[in-house]
């Protein structure tokens, strides 16, 4: 008889613990989907200031949010985890329903560890979303608002970025860090789309209202007779190219993944380049993880035997108070450690594992 006892004891609990994960993936997904509703509401309203810049209209501007949603949904990753699990464990202690749960055998160390096997299915979402489709989407967001009000045609390889400009062609190998080309390559076809100039100019520098000065430039006039060569020191060049354009190609460490950071930042050390603003990016990344199991730490002390009189609103703006803070206090620590160059693994680690220790802390008195 003790034995069955104890079983039914047991498969009760495996029924409470699936109960709990299921009911706190809902409410996190919910409060993501709301969460990514307003900011995508938020960034329709920006882009709308663009709208008929070039090409630049309704349907690019959805193409852009759809696009650049996949990197919002990983980056409220943490803050929905906090608030549905906020709303769904408070919502629980309010019904009785944990009471009920403790009753039935499932402790307040099995509660929390239903709710860290919730956490771990959405760290393993947000790793896949974060890593495999976030920065291809972010990259091919930009190309696609950049290009549109630019209208111009854009490749960006390992080659270098290639343009397009009427029957012109563009190959640039390098922007320098003053914003100026390097290593320019420009071919310009005739009516019949054969080969007519090609030139390349080692530097171009803007000098506004779509100019740009060529310096230390080889040109080639190719036609079915012959191929005549000319090289110039410098040599004005009219093209409606503008700076902004070659921003798809500028190295952002927020949308790169963690292996194309890692590489990245060898290739800085090799080169001795500074690395610190990657290294934290790439910490910030290991980190991210922890910070979704984090959250839906932070959110049991307040919602376990204590706060059944706590409705939802106030539960809610418990979570925001709690989420905003914490990523406040995280970018002040990152900014700190860029400024005064400090150890970047120490700086992305440092809000993440205080939040967490005070957390423990809560749990241990609640426990008590």
């Amino acid at each position: 008889m003790a034995g069955d006892e104890n079983q039914g004891k047991g498969v009760s609990v495996n029924v409470l613990t699936s109960y709990i994960v299921r009911e706190i993936l809902k409410g996190s997904f919910v409060a993501l989907l709301l969460l990514l509703t307003l900011f995508n509401l938020f960034t329709f309203s920006d882009e709308l200031k663009d709208l008929g810049k070039g090409s630049y209209g309704l349907t690019e501007i959805f193409y852009y949010l759809a696009l650049t949603s996949p990197t919002v949904f990983y980056e409220l990753m943490p803050a929905s985890a906090l608030l549905g699990s906020l709303f769904i464990l408070g919502a629980m202690g309010n019904n009785r329903e944990l009471i009920a749960m403790r009753a039935a055998g499932l402790s307040i160390f099995g509660i929390i560890k239903a709710v860290m096997l919730a956490g771990g299915i959405l760290v393993a979402i947000s790793i896949v979303v974060g890593e495999f489709v976030a920065p291809e989407a972010e990259r091919a967001a930009r190309v696609i608002k950049v290009t549109a009000q630019n209208e111009q045609v854009v490749m960006n390889v390992k080659y270098g970025l290639w343009l397009r400009e009427g029957k012109k062609f563009i190959n640039v190998r390098k922007i320098e860090d003053d914003g100026s080309l390097a290593d320019i390559s420009i071919y310009e076809l005739d009516e019949q789309h054969r080969l007519r100039y090609s030139t390349h100019a080692e530097k171009a520098v803007f000098q506004g209202n779509q100019q740009w000065q060529l310096e230390r430039i080889k040109q080639s006039e190719v036609s079915l007779q012959q191929i005549t060569a000319t090289a110039q020191n410098e040599q004005l060049w009219q093209s409606t190219i503008a700076p902004d354009l070659l921003e798809i190609v500028v190295v952002n460490p927020n949308n790169l993944s963690m292996y194309d950071l890692a590489m990245y930042i060898d290739f800085l050390k090799d080169n001795h380049q500074k690395s610190h603003e990657f290294e934290l990016a790439f910490w910030g990344r290991v980190m991210n993880p922890l910070v979704v199991v984090i959250m839906l730490l932070v959110s049991a002390p307040f919602v376990i035997g204590v706060t059944r009189g706590v409705n939802v609103g106030g539960r809610m703006m418990i979570g925001v108070v709690i989420g905003m803070g914490f990523n406040i206090i995280d970018k002040i620590v990152g900014h700190i450690g860029l400024i005064y160059d400090l150890y970047p693994p120490l700086m992305a680690v440092i809000p993440s594992l205080t939040v967490l220790a005070l957390a423990l802390f809560a749990l241990k008195r609640i426990q008590v």
